[in-house]
């Protein structure tokens, strides 16, 4: 089984974004309110997807497909972080309640 160096890098890094969506996955199922989640979902995801898009350009090599991911890429890294923010300020002008301790004891 010959590999290329290339697509052995492309794998490691496919395994490290696996990695972060599976964080970003469970912590939306185990974190307690909406703004734990919105901020684990926002960061891990946005994380492993700039590993698995730069994967698919080190194994795909430079061609365009390799242009349009970037260009992918680049519109998420962009409107994640902004549509987090959004989203988390809109929870707390409305009034959605921020989880405290003292929502554990209850």
């Amino acid at each position: 089984m010959n590999l290329a160096i290339n697509e052995i890098i492309a794998v490691i890094l496919l395994v490290c974004s696996l990695f972060f969506f599976l964080a970003s996955a469970i912590g939306m199922i185990r974190l307690p309110d909406f703004y734990s989640r919105l901020h684990a979902s926002g960061n891990s995801e946005t994380l492993g997807l700039m590993l698995s898009c730069l994967g698919l350009v080190i194994y795909e090599g430079p061609t365009l497909l390799s242009v349009k991911i970037v260009i992918v890429f680049l519109l998420v890294f962009l409107a994640n972080p902004i549509g987090t923010h959004i989203l988390g300020k809109a929870a707390l002008k409305s009034g959605h309640p921020v989880w405290t301790n003292k929502d554990k004891e209850e």
